[in-house]
């Protein structure tokens, strides 16, 4: 049975002449735990749904995969899981667990990180992207919003989620998913191309309404997307592993505009003014 995303509270909303008391509908958190075979790895803060996809490209972008075939993926309920609606998804491959170290702290769902130990744990095994067939065009870059924009479910609903979305060079999103941790909607993303088989994603973009933090850099990277693309601002550490990774940032991709931050070179064209319908993100 499919697991409720938003849910109804009572609260009181205070307008320009008008106060009104009645129920909103708030976007659902509520704990995962992954586990890689019989070891847990990570416990997630995220919103229920797409929970395989989700549990499957977190593995993937971690590196614990690492050429291993994803043979099943499912629930592992528990008493405390069957109370209180604590989820644990089990990942199961066709060889040994990688070795490496779990994630025994939770990462909330502002957090794409937490628990790792270096950062250079998260990079080393990745090699840098191979360039573009054709450069990626700068207006169908800022128009990726308004794409994707049709596909935000939750948003529309709560106001309160995040969506990533793998695009084609010529603007169509192919997968859109959402989330309240802009983190887990991208996992979900990378775990749905995953169980599809279509990994790496080479010459697609990624689109995220959040900001472009390292982590996001990382796991587009991890994926092999050729670029990524934010409605928000880049961290420096972000800009720094874009250029390493040799993929194209964009950031403050809304209304129209665009600043590409790494790859120049692979961006063409110009915009052409404000798009009708933007972006949504929480």
């Amino acid at each position: 049975m499919a697991r409720s995303r938003t849910r109804n509270v009572l609260a009181r909303r205070l307008e320009p002449g008008v106060a009104r008391r009645g129920p909103e509908s708030v976007l659902v958190e509520e704990p995962m735990e992954v586990r890689l075979g019989d070891r847990t790895m990570t416990t997630t803060m995220r919103t229920p749904g797409h929970d395989y996809e989700l549990a499957a490209g977190w593995c993937w972008a971690e590196g614990l995969l690492d050429g291993r075939t994803v043979t099943e993926i499912r629930y592992c309920a528990t008493g405390s899981a069957v109370d209180t609606g604590f989820n644990v998804v089990t990942v199961q491959t066709d060889g040994p667990p990688v070795e490496a170290a779990p994630r025994l702290t939770t990462a909330s769902s502002s957090c794409g990180i937490c628990g790792t130990t270096s950062v250079d744990d998260l990079v080393v095994r990745l090699r840098p992207l191979a360039p573009p067939a054709a450069p990626f065009d700068a207006a169908v870059l800022a128009a990726l919003g308004a794409a994707v924009r049709d596909g935000q479910e939750l948003f529309d609903a709560t106001g309160g989620s995040h969506a990533a979305a793998a695009c084609t060079p010529a603007g169509e999103p192919l997968v859109v998913r959402e989330d309240i941790g802009r983190h887990n909607a991208v996992d979900k993303v990378v775990g749905r191309l995953l169980l599809d088989g279509a990994l790496p994603a080479t010459g697609l973009v990624l689109w995220v309404s959040g900001r472009a933090s390292f982590e996001m850099v990382q796991k587009s990277w991890a994926a092999g997307f050729g670029a990524l693309v934010s409605v928000s601002a880049p961290s420096s550490l972000a800009v720094d592993l874009a250029h390493r990774a040799g993929m194209v940032l964009v950031g403050f991709a809304r209304d129209g505009r665009l600043t590409v931050f790494a790859g120049e070179d692979r961006v063409a064209g110009e915009v052409a003014g404000q798009v009708a319908g933007g972006s949504a993100g929480g």
